[in-house]
């Protein structure tokens, strides 16, 4: 299998490129303008998005690149409808220029997100597929209208697409927009010296983490086994509060601190609770969970200390 992977240098992408190289998968890398080491290639260019798939030849997309920080599209949702909708646009739009010109249509992996169930009543937990989206913030929104604009493309020039709705993920080198990352990172600046105050947000929201590197997993098995024009949720099956996220990091961390709530951490349309079912996904591809929770948290913390996160947005 030959593979494209936009967004490869974000938290998601650098794991699912480790992934396919432990598979021998021949990937191509794809990155903005500050990824010199990557094939360069802008959302917005059709232009760009062809050449890479000229270059590449692949046999699957993985199509990760995205604005996926939801305070930052609630800030600013224009750029985020323009790099998570349009873009996806342009980016099937490539295909079909690239299928006209003779090549073999690819597979397209979509990397969505479960936050496009949005605000959901407490009896549908855990979420499965056919419940319907009711998006609950402007990324959100701009994750169910990509799903829908790659499902019409589907229906109306038979792309082959397979929808990932991942839930929470988290591991080593995510950004510190990211509630987990930033636990980790706060707790590290404490035991390096820093005062021994925590800042949060809403500690009861319930979540369902899933280790980054279970996730991509999925996402490949998925490019593998997947059925076309099928929507699969990545998820643990497990809620966590987020109180208990930040109790087992600071078990970990054996460092004492003071935990205050900060209202800027607050977000206006915060969904109470995310757990999804994932007996799709494993019926189609035989995929499980593989990295236990604790590993996860340990894993982050030592990250975290060694100053390897990185702020990457993806």
């Amino acid at each position: 299998m030959r593979a494209l992977v936009t967004g490869a240098t974000g938290f998601v992408g650098r794991h699912l490129l480790d992934a396919l190289a432990a598979q021998e998968v021949e990937a191509v890398a794809c990155g903005g303008p500050d990824d010199p080491d990557t094939l360069q290639i802008d959302l917005d260019d059709v232009a760009s998005l062809r050449a890479a798939l000229e270059r590449a030849q692949p046999d699957v997309v993985f199509h990760l690149a995205a604005q996926a920080f939801v305070g930052e599209a609630i800030a600013v949702p224009e750029a985020t409808y323009r790099t998570n909708t349009l873009g996806c646009a342009h980016l099937t739009q490539a295909i079909r220029e690239y299928v006209q010109a003779g090549a073999r249509s690819p597979r397209v992996l979509f990397a969505s997100s479960a936050d496009v169930y949005g605000m959901q009543p407490r009896e549908r937990f855990p979420l499965n597929e056919n419940v319907v989206p009711n998006p609950a913030n402007p990324y959100a929104a701009s994750k169910a209208a990509a799903e829908m604009l790659l499902l019409g493309e589907a229906h109306a020039y038979g792309l082959d697409v397979v929808i990932a709705r991942a839930f929470n993920h988290i591991g080593p080198g995510q950004s510190e927009q990211f509630v987990v990352a930033s636990f980790a990172a706060q707790l590290a600046r404490i035991a390096a010296g820093a005062d021994p105050v925590m800042y949060v947000g809403n500690l009861d929201a319930k979540r369902d983490f899933l280790d980054v590197r279970d996730v991509v997993r999925a996402y490949v098995a998925l490019a593998h086994r997947g059925a076309s024009g099928e929507t699969y949720n990545v998820a643990s099956g497990v809620a966590r509060s987020i109180r208990e996220v930040l109790r087992e990091l600071i078990l970990v961390a054996h460092v004492p601190v003071e935990v205050r709530d900060d209202p800027a951490r607050m977000r206006p349309a915060d969904v109470p609770i995310y757990v999804g079912e994932n007996g799709k996904l494993r019926a189609a591809t035989g995929w499980e969970p593989e990295v236990a929770f604790r590993r996860s948290i340990a894993d982050i913390w030592q990250a975290a200390t060694q100053g390897s996160g990185r702020a990457d947005p993806n």
